[in-house]
């Protein structure tokens, strides 16, 4: 379940960020509110999955995702082009996830 509530958690940092972008800053009412509910429900279920994962792991899995999923969600949605230095650093961070999660003695499995 741990892993489940985080990609919950995930999923709804990412709708709440790609919100963010359209809410221009606050001022479209409703891109403004699901900014703030997802971002409150993504919280609830990262401080569900801390229950029984190491703060630091669940952190990294958080930022990685989100970043690599943000990433994508602008250059799908918003035409925001990444160079190919942002490429590279978007693998690392993916690989840096994998490691952790399939080499880390700190996640339970």
């Amino acid at each position: 379940m741990k892993y489940l509530f985080l990609l919950i958690a995930i999923i709804f940092e990412v709708i709440a960020t790609s919100a963010l972008k359209s809410s221009e800053q606050f001022t479209r009412l409703w891109p403004s509110v699901i900014s703030v509910l997802g971002y409150a429900a993504a919280f609830y279920f990262l401080s569900l999955t801390l229950k029984t994962l190491p703060i630091g792991i669940a952190y990294a899995i958080w930022s990685g995702l989100g970043i690599v999923l943000i990433s994508g969600i602008g250059y799908l949605v918003y035409n925001q082009s990444l160079d190919f230095p942002a490429v590279i650093g978007i693998l690392f961070i993916i690989i840096g996830v994998l490691i952790i999660n399939l080499y880390s003695n700190s996640v339970s499995h």
